[in-house]
């Protein structure tokens, strides 16, 4: 077994789940991998691929569009490289690239294409290309390093994205048969100036979308208008490629590419054929902080030899674990942290400090997540669930990649959901992944790829085939806004700015926030605008690399935050206010004393001032006022109301009722991660005992992104099971008055006042028509 003896005894060890180790199934080479493909992959000690391996391969060398989802170091790098390289090194194919009917736009620097039925093609004018996208630059820059390692001459290369300079960027343009780059990059550079890249697609037969779950909710609907547009000009300038999607973790593969790419069909490999090591997953229930204790576990596996990684839930979190593991070690220098934020060279730094062996603890947030290659992880300890199964197990992935017997740590955090799972092990063990939300058709998110597209080529009504049913009518309201022009041939962009510059895949604003050194100007980080007036207001305190950084002045109009070095023991936390008016009530469901309702609603938020809280303790310091701009967004929500007669029979005190609603709120927001594929941070609330529009106690759960994702609608329809665990939870916490576990929310704008957990629990059951014990557990 992996896991050490001292854990073994220890109270605090709430379950360990032990999943064996199993060889794999072995396959034989595809006929169409040439002698070159195999002597590569011998050097690299990989005499006979894994059956997975060869059934994606095949699958898409044949033509189909292929999802791929088997666990993390499952060799799945090779699948997809098989097709890949049999295509841009030697010429291979198999398939037609011209299926979608419609008229082909004579291109006489065209390679010569298939003709139509399933047979070898060897390209004699141009080679073939393939592009690889992966949501991080990290991961396009590991993929870099594992196709050099094969060394196979004639293999053209090359990394494009916003670290590249113009030399590597020219290479990638003008003489790459294979691409790595990612969404963003595609979006804002490759298709606005696709008359330059017309080489790359007019030769593309290969796209490699990497990492695929994380395309879900509102950067997914982003992501997947972006490889719309891909499909739109690689078949204007005459190819059509096939698309494959990888991931450790996804449930309903095919069904997920299909939404994301928009293509007819797809083949899903999910049967695992690797070899994998013995896992000993444990679930640990902290006595008292639990960053704390991840910190200690961390020291201590270190200090038995293991390299291990450490992942949390906020980037403050991940620096901060970081310095409590730094003082436990005899080498400070082997721990580092790791997050988005830091600038390129930073981040290669590190990365070649994992893979090489002389970091030995990392504390990160989810940035390490994916699939960069760091063999030689040991353990891998996940501070607080990361909101989703799926990436709960990407990130136990991550240990035992060299075939040695990994550990994984979940150590829970005091929220409602890390007390739930530790209690009902059986959620995280016995569940399949949750299934990833997607919806391509969000107006807000589609209406401006539309004119992007329109820039790029005239939008016509055949390309409906591209963006889908609702185009014609996005297009005219565009028209109508000014923003296209309608003439015979269809609609035009027409303004002199780039219409790409407008949209943030990662949300539905735009630019970062740089963080700033004041003493030298220096760029030290950057953090996403939408999250700037919490994070880097003037007074708070930013964290980089282990060091804290006092900001003195921010200026959102600039997009910019001061900063000063800061030594003082206290982090911050924001506080303010916020209201929803209903703006559509749009489906309703019936509980015995409630009735639940679905729709969409204004969120006005403003941050209003900010604790100092003790760096070790938690205690508050002390409160400071700040005047911070009211920030509006119309999003989707779920919501509750509470039936008169059925409150006024339990004889609930109405002074009770906020802070009954409030901790029931907290309490389910907690746990709906459990219910809908959502984290704990993409969901908000609001609470009141008296709505203005609904004239009720009412319950809101909102989502944080504009428009919505898709988590009201599945919180809706799981709205009983959810609040039943939501009741449990409640009950079966041993606190009276409320504790982390249970209702004290670590985001709560109103500084978690007023709670209610016992009015909270009647609240509950009255919603759900269930009778109260004769006393609640204490």
């Amino acid at each position: 077994m992996a896991l050490p003896e001292w854990m073994q005894d220890d109270p605090r060890l709430c379950h360990v789940h032990h999943r064996p180790a199993c060889d794999g199934v072995p396959a034989d080479w595809p006929e169409w991998v040439g002698p070159q493909l195999r002597e590569a992959a011998a050097r690299l000690g990989i005499e006979r691929p894994w059956s997975h391996q060869v059934a994606a391969a095949e699958a898409a060398f044949a033509g189909s569009h292929v999802a791929l989802a088997t666990p993390t170091a499952s060799g799945k790098t090779l699948a997809y490289l098989l097709p890949v390289l049999a295509a841009t090194l030697e010429g291979r194919l198999a398939h037609q690239h011209l299926p979608v009917p419609g008229p082909l736009r004579a291109d006489p620097g065209r390679s010569r294409l298939a003709p139509a039925g399933n047979q070898r093609v060897f390209l004699d004018e141009a080679p073939h290309t393939a592009l690889y996208l992966a949501p991080t630059k990290a991961l396009a820059h590991d993929q870099w390093r594992s196709c050099r390692e094969l060394e196979l001459p004639g293999f053209r290369v090359s990394t494009l994205d916003g670290d590249s300079d113009e030399p590597e960027r020219r290479f990638a343009r003008d003489f790459a048969c294979y691409v790595l780059t990612n969404p963003d990059m595609l979006h804002r550079s490759v298709l606005p100036n696709h008359a330059r890249f017309a080489r790359l697609l007019g030769n593309l037969r290969y796209v490699v979308v990497d990492e695929a779950h994380r395309y879900r909710g509102i950067f997914g609907a982003q992501v997947s208008a972006v490889l719309r547009r891909l499909r739109r000009l690689a078949r204007h300038y005459g190819a059509d490629p096939v698309f494959i999607t990888s991931s450790a973790t996804m449930a309903d593969p095919a069904g997920h590419l299909i939404a994301l790419t928009g293509v007819d069909q797809a083949v899903a490999v999910e049967t695992d054929g690797s070899r994998r090591p013995a896992l000993d997953f444990c679930l640990w229930q902290p006595a008292e902080d639990a960053h704390a204790e991840a910190a200690e576990l961390m020291a201590r596996l270190i200090g038995d030899g293991r390299q291990t990684l450490t992942f949390t839930t906020s980037r403050v979190q991940a620096e901060l674990v970081a310095l409590r593991a730094q003082k436990l070690v005899t080498d400070p220098g082997s721990v580092a942290s790791y997050r988005a934020g830091y600038l390129a060279g930073d981040r290669r730094a590190l990365e070649r400090a994992l893979a090489d062996g002389s970091l030995r603890g990392v504390a990160s947030t989810d940035a390490l997540e994916l699939g960069v290659d760091i063999a030689g992880m040991d353990a891998v300890i996940s501070c607080g669930f990361p909101g989703t199964l799926a990436s709960l197990w990407q990130q136990a992935g991550r240990a035992g990649r060299d075939g040695r017997d990994a550990l994984a740590v979940l150590v829970a955090k005091p929220e409602p959901l890390d007390a739930y799972l530790c209690t009902h092990p059986e959620l995280v063990f016995d569940r399949p992944v949750e299934r990833t939300v997607l919806h391509p058709w969000l107006p807000a998110v589609l209406g401006p790829h539309l004119a992007a597209a329109a820039q790029e080529l005239p939008l016509t009504e055949a390309d409906t085939v591209w963006f889908g049913p609702t185009t014609v009518r996005l297009a005219e309201r565009l028209a109508a806004d000014g923003v296209l022009r309608r003439r015979a041939a269809g609609w035009y962009w027409t303004r002199p700015e780039r219409a790409v510059d407008a949209i943030d895949l990662r949300s539905l604003g735009a630019g970062s926030v740089d963080i700033v050194d004041a003493g030298t100007g220096r760029v030290i980080g950057q953090v996403d605008p939408n999250a700037a007036d919490r994070t880097v207001h003037t007074g708070a305190i930013y964290l980089h690399q282990g060091e804290q950084w006092l900001v003195t002045d921010y200026d959102s109009e600039a997009r910019s935050a001061l900063v000063t070095p800061c030594s003082d023991p206290f982090f911050t936390q924001a506080v303010g206010v916020s209201d929803l008016r209903v703006l559509t009530d749009e489906r309703q469901w019936r509980l015995p004393g409630a009735v639940v309702h679905l729709g969409a609603v204004e969120l006005s938020s403003q941050v209003t001032g900010y604790l100092r809280r003790d760096e070790v303790t938690g205690k508050v310091w002390d409160s400071t006022p700040l005047e911070s701009p009211v920030r509006s967004l119309q999003t989707r929500a779920v919501w509750w109301t509470l039936d008169d007669s059925a409150l006024t029979a339990t004889g609930i005190d109405p002074k009770a009722l906020p802070g009954a609603a409030h901790a029931a709120e907290h309490a389910a927001i907690g746990l709906l991660p459990a219910f809908a594929p959502c984290d704990r941070w993409d969901i908000g609330g609001l609470s009141t005992a008296l709505h203005p529009d609904t004239g009720r106690p009412t319950i809101f759960v909102h989502e944080g992104q504009p428009g919505g994702a898709g988590f009201s609608e599945r919180a809706f329809d799981a709205i009983s099971d959810w609040l039943a665990a939501t009741l449990d939870q409640l009950r079966d916490c041993p606190c009276e008055a409320g504790c982390p576990r249970c209702v004290v929310s670590p985001k709560c704008g109103n500084g978690n006042q007023p709670l209610d957990k016992q009015a909270a629990i009647t609240l509950l059951a009255v919603a759900l028509g269930v009778a109260q014990p004769a006393t609640t557990a204490a």
